[in-house]
């Protein structure tokens, strides 16, 4: 299955939590209006319509944040501009979309910071790392996980078996083997109590609880039943949800959207979501239609 596009979400903070998700889920910017596309094993970028904007040519890529995307040539991560062209030099091990003014980046493994002109804003010294949101970002240093400013200060002491990234408002932790939530002053929001969660959005977040998946509100109460066999965030209404090895999308009543029928599925941003049959991957608008034929 192709992995570029929620590469770096598997690098960083939530590398057990997405484990625990067990979805495929493409992580766009909601104001994200170019996607990367695969075809021949090389990846270039399309509208929300489908049209072919920038020419295959890179050997992955990442989604479009501030108007630049990662992109992997000669097994070394940069990033293009909306018309492809590179403005910031292959370089990086690994290369994470822009969020909150700071892109995260691997150089000589080790996670840091730099700005949309490439330059390093926060020197790679961290074990793992997230995005930044809510001016915070977590980052781990040996084995525990805490938070850092924009400045690199570390203003949420490295406390946590796991940290992700901060969404609405509260971040998905987990201590003594339970998932829970922080805001941003580090105080639990939502005590641990589930067997694994996701990021907050509209509202709502994932949990799991009975090996089975649902949705929490932000007071922490069941929004959605448990159900699902996996099953991703809220984005632009609707959720990737699995159901007997399919996947399909409900809305935030818990609702089947679009039938489960896909291999894979990611979330949707500008109108349109990742679906993947077998390796081949392909962009859904709302209604369940294609806008981009799977393609391997």
């Amino acid at each position: 299955m192709n992995q570029s596009p929620k590469r770096l979400a598997v690098i960083g903070a939530l590398v057990a939590l997405l484990g625990v998700i067990a979805l495929s889920a493409t992580r766009f910017a909601s104001g994200s209006a170019i996607f990367p596309v695969r075809m021949n094993g090389k990846y270039g970028f399309m509208d929300r319509s489908g049209k072919l904007l920038v020419q295959p040519q890179f050997d992955e890529a990442g989604q479009f944040e501030s108007g630049l995307a990662p992109v992997k040539l000669n097994n070394q991560w940069g990033y293009v501009d909306h018309v492809g062209k590179l403005a910031i030099s292959p370089q990086f091990e690994l290369a994470d979309p822009f969020s909150d003014g700071l892109g995260l980046v691997v150089m000589n493994h080790k996670f840091g910071y730099i700005d949309r002109t490439g330059k390093i804003a926060i020197a790679p010294q961290y074990e793992g790392a997230g995005a930044f949101d809510h001016g915070r970002a977590p980052v781990m240093m040996n084995n525990r996980w805490g938070f850092i400013d924009k400045d690199g200060k570390l203003v949420i002491n490295l406390q946590f078996d796991e940290a992700g990234n901060f969404a609405d408002g509260l971040a998905l932790v987990r201590m003594g083997g339970k998932f829970g939530y922080i805001g941003t002053d580090g105080k639990v929001a939502i005590n641990p109590q589930f067997e694994g969660a996701g990021n907050f959005s509209s509202g709502l977040a994932v949990f799991r609880m009975g090996g089975k998946f649902g949705y929490i509100d932000k007071n922490g109460k069941v929004a959605i039943n448990p159900q699902f066999d996996a099953a991703g965030d809220f984005h632009d209404g609707l959720a990737a949800v699995s159901s007997a090895g399919r996947f399909g999308y409900i809305d935030k009543d818990g609702k089947l959207a679009i039938n489960p029928q896909f291999d894979q599925a990611g979330d949707f941003a500008g109108g349109v979501a990742p679906v993947w049959l077998g390796d081949r991957q392909g962009y859904i608008g709302k209604d369940g239609k294609y806008v981009w034929n799977p393609t391997a």
